[in-house]
């Protein structure tokens, strides 16, 4: 009874994580291209091939394999590492800037030398 318990707590880990490499699929695919070069990571191309095969490999291979072990490698590595870049690199944020002005500097208002 409890092994079973534990196979259907993998299968919805398994369920979960392949929809979630499948939305991290499709965040790489509506990224510019260019933005993958100006973050020095690797090409478009490259990304959305890692991440088809993790998402393919979460739905068909059994999560306690190794392949999807790596397909989750790979994910994790998109999600932390070059999402944040892409995000940086293309001026993605989360809608209209909050607070200060267009005079903003990195450390602060620009206030003109006064």
């Amino acid at each position: 009874m409890l092994i079973y318990g534990f196979q259907s707590l993998l299968g919805w880990a398994q369920l979960a994580l392949g929809i979630y490499a499948g939305v991290m699929l499709i965040d790489a695919a509506v990224r510019r291209e260019d933005a993958y070069r100006a973050a020095s990571k690797q090409t478009k191309g490259m990304w959305l091939i890692f991440l088809a095969l993790a998402t393919a490999l979460l739905f068909i291979l059994p999560i306690m394999s190794f392949l999807p072990v790596i397909g989750v490698i790979a994910v994790i590595v998109y999600t932390v590492d070059v999402r944040p870049a892409l995000r940086a690199v293309s001026g993605g944020g989360r809608g209209p800037r909050r607070g200060g002005s267009s005079s903003d500097g990195p450390y602060g208002p620009f206030n003109g030398g006064r």
